[in-house]
């Protein structure tokens, strides 16, 4: 099953200039293990890889493309990989640093975090 979820700039933190502004779609990509951060056209922006251990999904690493860099879509693809993996009920284990560091700024997923 595919999980999809289009994300826009959040107007209530104010827009980037509009060259900046880009729509994206999270998806899930189970059979490589990864969230993908896609554009309209379905161009692999970003990704972040996971594998899943019973109902944890371990996040180990997150990558963006460079051209992308600084405008939010890291945080737009883990925003969407979290969301899927509430949706679905289950936990998460953030090896990564880039969902670590999101999930510290963003404490409304700080109940999706397993214990060690």
């Amino acid at each position: 099953m595919t999980v999809t979820a289009w994300l826009a700039e959040d107007p209530r933190v104010g827009r980037m200039p509009e060259e900046q502004t880009i729509d994206i779609e999270v998806v899930d990509h189970p059979e490589a293990h990864r969230y993908e951060a896609r554009d309209r056209e379905g161009t692999v922006l970003g990704f972040s890889q996971y594998r899943v251990s019973g109902d944890v999904v371990v996040f180990t690493h997150t990558e963006v493309d460079d051209a992308q860099e600084g405008q939010g879509l890291g945080s737009r693809l883990v925003r969407g990989a979290l969301d899927d993996v509430r949706a679905g009920g289950r936990r998460i284990r953030p090896l990564c640093p880039f969902v670590k560091e999101y999930v510290d700024r963003h404490p409304e997923y700080a109940d999706l975090v397993v214990d060690d």
